[in-house]
């Protein structure tokens, strides 16, 4: 069976062919000549903050649709409300499509909340969150410092609020004024106003720039869309965390706004903050007058009650002659009978010393002395007669311990009585080897000090002495006289005699003197007993 061509089972159609580009094309064209310029309701979706490039995406959605969004950086920058989250706004911009994704969007130029309501919302949602963090408490807030010398004031250069606020100043008490220019309108204004609040506080004291005392946040007055940037949450955590006292002035009497709630202090107006700051300079003039004149009053009646009193007081006391008539009396008594005291003290020290030194006469001295060497002689005597009956009984003592320690005396004796005698034997003849051991070593020890002190080792070495005619030992060269004779003591105990010479004459050597015998030397003793206890 043969098959049809493919041309003749293909119906035929006039319709012209477009690519997917030329339909996107055609839909944006038509889309952007259709929708040019348009405004759009809507509550703001997705949104999570400018992008990385500036470009910020989100969506409009109301209960029925959605519609995508994006605001370019050059728009974004511009717009005095920033986009927020669930918040309804009214967007004005373009409609286009995106041939990416087959979708339309609105490229947004200008952004307003929809309405007063929205923006109530929105600021009464922000100052319950401040709240409820303790940003409101009024046990924060502080007292204004009476007389500052510096003020700060936070606020726009150009506009009326600042001339206001120094021509006030100045007509009530000049005071070094600092202005932080800000602005005080648009999407920058709220971050300019809290880093000024930020810079004045970190000015140091006694720096170039003085600290101000007191800051002031002034603005006038206007919508709640213009005052809107002293809503924001940074302004109002700035003005919270001022260590400076702060006083707000945003608007007139009848506008408030979130920075107020965080202030010291709120004044209806830049004029009324001025005024709250300083006071009035003839006013504390004229206080400081009446205080200086109720205190020179009271200075005046207080010295004439003081004299008044004094007065009183001096007509009730004595006179000095009758007030120093009796210690007058006293003293001549006491000094009279002090100069009698005085005698007899002095005759009666004269007549002890008298006594006392008929007492002290040579021959009662002698007698003393003699009386004394008698009692001593006695003492003596009684102690030889006590020491010799001590060593006649200790004697026998020993000669009866002697005695029973014969074999006959022990022979009745146990066998261990025997072996604890040998026992005891032993360790006695142990102990005599020991002392006799020890006593040896410092013998040989004590010996080899001796020889090492002994002269005669010394002139071994090769020195000698020298001795003048009475046989002193000369120590210094000053000992040297010219011409005089000299012993010179070499090893061996040889001696030989010499002449001391001056500036290199040499005297007739001197007449032969007979060496002086050797002195002998001192033997050790065969058994040094000085160096044990006893002899053993």
């Amino acid at each position: 069976m043969s098959r049809a061509p493919d041309s003749l089972s293909e119906p035929a159609s006039n319709a012209g062919e477009y690519s997917v580009s030329e339909i996107s094309g055609a839909l944006k064209r038509t889309v952007e000549d259709a929708f040019g310029h348009v405004r759009v309701r809507g509550e703001i979706s997705g949104y999570r903050g400018p992008h990385s490039s500036g470009h910020a995406y989100f969506a409009l959605k109301d209960e029925r649709a959605r519609l995508e969004a994006v605001i370019w950086r050059t728009s974004f920058s511009k717009l005095a409300f920033k986009p927020e989250e669930g918040l309804e706004v009214v967007a004005t911009g373009k409609l286009t499509t995106y041939p990416g994704s087959s979708k339309y969007q609105i490229v947004i130029e200008d952004l307003k909340p929809a309405g007063t309501g929205a923006l109530m919302a929105l600021l009464n949602e922000r100052r319950l969150k401040l709240e409820a963090e303790g940003l409101f408490d009024p046990a924060r807030k502080r007292r204004l410092p009476y007389l500052p010398r510096v003020v700060g004031v936070v606020t726009s250069p150009t506009g009326a609020v600042i001339r206001d606020i120094r021509h006030r100043i100045a007509d009530r008490f000049p005071v070094h004024v600092i202005v932080w220019p800000v602005r005080v309108q648009g999407e920058t204004s709220g971050a300019e106003v809290a880093a000024a609040i930020e810079g004045f506080n970190a000015i140091e004291p006694g720096g170039p720039i003085p600290r101000p005392d007191v800051l002031i946040v002034a603005r006038g007055g206007g919508s709640l869309e213009d005052l809107w940037g002293f809503n924001d949450e940074a302004v109002v955590r700035a003005a919270a965390g001022s260590a400076i006292p702060l006083v707000s002035a945003v608007g007139h009497e009848t506008d408030w706004t979130l920075i107020d709630h965080a202030a010291d202090l709120r004044a209806p107006t830049p004029t009324g903050a001025a005024e709250m700051v300083v006071p009035v300079r003839a006013d504390l003039l004229a206080a400081l007058s009446a205080v200086h004149a109720r205190h020179g009053g009271a200075m005046s009646r207080g010295i004439h009650h003081a004299r008044r009193a004094a007065d009183g007081l001096a007509r009730a006391l004595p006179s000095p002659d009758t007030l120093l008539a009796l210690p007058r009396r006293r003293l001549d008594e006491a000094t009279s009978a002090l100069d009698r005291n005085l005698r007899a003290i002095q005759g009666e020290r004269a007549a002890r010393l008298d006594r006392a030194g008929s007492g002290l006469q040579l021959s009662r001295l002698d007698a003393l002395v003699a009386d004394r060497r008698a009692r001593l002689e006695r003492g003596a005597l009684k102690a030889g007669h006590a020491l010799g009956a001590m060593v006649a009984r200790r004697r026998s003592a020993f000669l009866r311990a002697s005695a029973a320690l014969q074999p006959q005396g022990l022979a009745g004796r146990s066998r261990e009585a025997r072996r604890h005698l040998a026992y005891l034997e032993a360790r006695l003849i142990l102990a005599a080897e020991r002392a006799a051991t020890a006593r040896r070593e410092r013998l040989v020890a004590a010996w080899r000090m001796a020889e090492s002190l002994d002269p005669e080792r010394v002139l071994e070495r090769g020195y000698a002495i020298v001795r003048d005619e009475a046989g002193a030992p000369v120590t210094r060269a000053e000992g040297f006289l010219p011409g005089a004779l000299y012993e010179i003591e070499f090893a061996g105990r040889e001696r030989r005699a010499a002449t001391a010479v001056l500036d290199g004459s040499r005297p007739a050597p001197p007449p032969a003197q007979p060496t002086r015998p050797r002195r002998a030397r001192v033997a050790t003793p065969a058994s040094q007993t000085d160096l044990f206890g006893d002899s053993s």
